[in-house]
């Protein structure tokens, strides 16, 4: 064998390894992304049951463990009667109705301790065993460090409810999701990087830019998402397209200073939840069109329209969880499709970048 062909014989043999390690890898990302999916929506479900208060102790290991006992569950009813939640709303609430509440919450807790192992693990083993390029490594080392600092924003969002208010901030609430958000984003965007890319031109010149707005943009409606949810704001005006009668409603800036009604005003916050679901509307519409219109046949035009059929799909089911008045199945809907709308938003802005070039040494 000549010395030719025996380098790439060995450039050959690299390259079939890399990609059979980066299809592992994005197996194991896609798993992540699945748990986090669910994380969001049993925290969704458990904002909505109002039962993120339940446990009111931070227990990062001790707290895996139920109350097994009676006298173990009393103990941990009696803490929760110390707050002001139960004296206003739950007084009188039997041991076994408080059971309900509490298993949404220690629910999303596992699943968020759990999430640190699913990650944690397999990145150990990919990178001590030489299957995570060095371009990957610190990236997911940041996610497993935003993923710890998560946890700490989950309980400083329950204790903004175990002392004055009856509910949690509205504020950390939406920092909560948000950053949750942001970690579901970055996987995406790693997992779609290690992926198989096409090589069509973008559509437009433009086509890449709008697609980087579009994804931010799906991250900030779900923060608003968050502030409407923080506030039971979905349940204030449940007709559409008006709102208290009118397509502006009056009273949005009633408060002072004006800027605190955007976070604190029920009627302002939903108002610009709504204007923000057309924002990405006529965002996602626009790219549609401008990329069908230059390039019908390429990989990013045919994404453009796939990714402006999930936001139709998103804004209806919103319209039917307002206009229903927040049935709990709908608006769990509703919150799945907001991750579903922002995952392939990502994946759509990173699909313009390219897949991450072979790191194949050339000796």
């Amino acid at each position: 064998m000549s010395a030719m062909t025996a380098t790439a014989y060995r450039r050959d043999h690299d390259t079939d390894r890399i990609d059979r390690n980066r299809r592992q890898v994005r197996r194991w990302l896609g798993f992540v992304l699945f748990t986090l999916f669910v994380l969001v929506l049993v925290g969704g479900a458990t904002r909505l049951t109002d039962s993120g208060l339940s446990i009111t102790q931070w227990k990062p290991i001790h707290g895996v463990i139920p109350p097994l006992t009676a006298g173990e569950w009393q103990e941990e009813f009696d803490l929760y009667k110390r707050i002001p939640q139960y004296e206003q709303i739950n007084k009188g609430m039997t041991v076994d109705e408080f059971k309900t509440i509490f298993w949404w919450e220690w629910a999303h807790r596992l699943i968020a301790r759990s999430i640190g192992f699913v990650f944690a693990v397999p990145l150990a083993f990919f990178w001590l065993t030489g299957r995570i390029e060095k371009r990957m490594r610190w990236p997911l080392v940041g996610l497993l460090a935003l993923g710890g600092f998560q946890g700490f924003i989950g309980w400083w969002m329950v204790s903004s409810g175990l002392a004055e208010r009856v509910s949690v901030s509205q504020y950390r609430l939406a920092t909560h999701l948000t950053i949750a958000c942001l970690i579901f984003a970055l996987t995406a965007w790693l997992m779609r990087a290690l992926s198989p890319h096409s090589d069509d031109a973008a559509p437009t010149d433009s086509a890449r830019r709008m697609a980087g707005v579009i994804a931010c943009m799906a991250i900030f409606q779900i923060y608003l998402g968050a502030l409407v949810a923080g506030l039971d704001a979905g349940l204030s005006y449940n007709t559409w397209p008006l709102m208290d009668g009118a397509v502006v409603p009056g009273g949005l800036f009633l408060q002072q200073p004006w800027w605190i009604n955007l976070f604190e005003n029920p009627k302002t916050v939903q108002f610009v939840h709504r204007a923000g679901a057309y924002v990405l509307f006529t965002l996602a519409l626009a790219h549609m069109i401008a990329s069908l219109r230059a390039a019908l046949a390429t990989t990013h035009a045919r994404r453009s329209l796939v990714l402006f059929a999930l936001v139709c799909l998103q804004a209806t089911i919103g319209i039917l969880t307002l206009v229903w008045q927040v049935p709990l199945a709908w608006a769990l809907a509703h919150q799945g499709g907001a991750l579903i709308v922002l995952g392939f938003a990502i994946a759509h802005w990173r699909g313009f970048y390219g897949e991450y070039p072979r790191e194949i040494a050339d000796d």
